[in-house]
């Protein structure tokens, strides 16, 4: 919780938000899953999938950080999306969706972008 000029505790507004921005995402995630009717066995299957792009800290933290953003951004799995749609490829549009909302997922909970310092310093915490 923050504090304001005064003393007091206030809300942290631009945290709420990108909570609230992965909440929403997740759940047009779900929903465009089930509208589609893709296998949920696939869905759990898949949903940490993402998270295998931590391997890359082993090398060091700024490789780290970099793989581990390419595949916790919006931009890969949306761009995915939409060319799986235009291209009626319904596997790799299930992998977008999938993708889609384990990046919702892990904003709700507070997971965000890594800077290359460490893996622990993310875009939520210099907010």
């Amino acid at each position: 919780m923050l504090r304001n000029f005064h003393g007091k505790r206030c809300i942290d507004m631009n945290r709420l938000i990108l909570h609230g921005e992965g909440l929403i995402v997740l759940l047009m995630s779900l929903y465009l899953y089930w509208y589609f009717d893709f296998s949920w066995l696939i869905f759990i299957i898949l949903l940490f999938l993402p998270d295998l792009s931590m391997i890359a800290y082993v090398k060091n933290d700024q490789i780290g950080a970099i793989i581990y953003n390419l595949f916790h951004t919006y931009i890969l799995p949306v761009l995915l999306f939409i060319f799986s749609h235009y291209t009626n490829m319904h596997t790799w549009m299930m992998i977008s969706i999938i993708w889609l909302a384990h990046i919702g997922m892990d904003r709700m909970i507070g997971y965000g972008l890594k800077y290359p310092s460490a893996f622990h310093d993310t875009h939520f915490k210099k907010v």
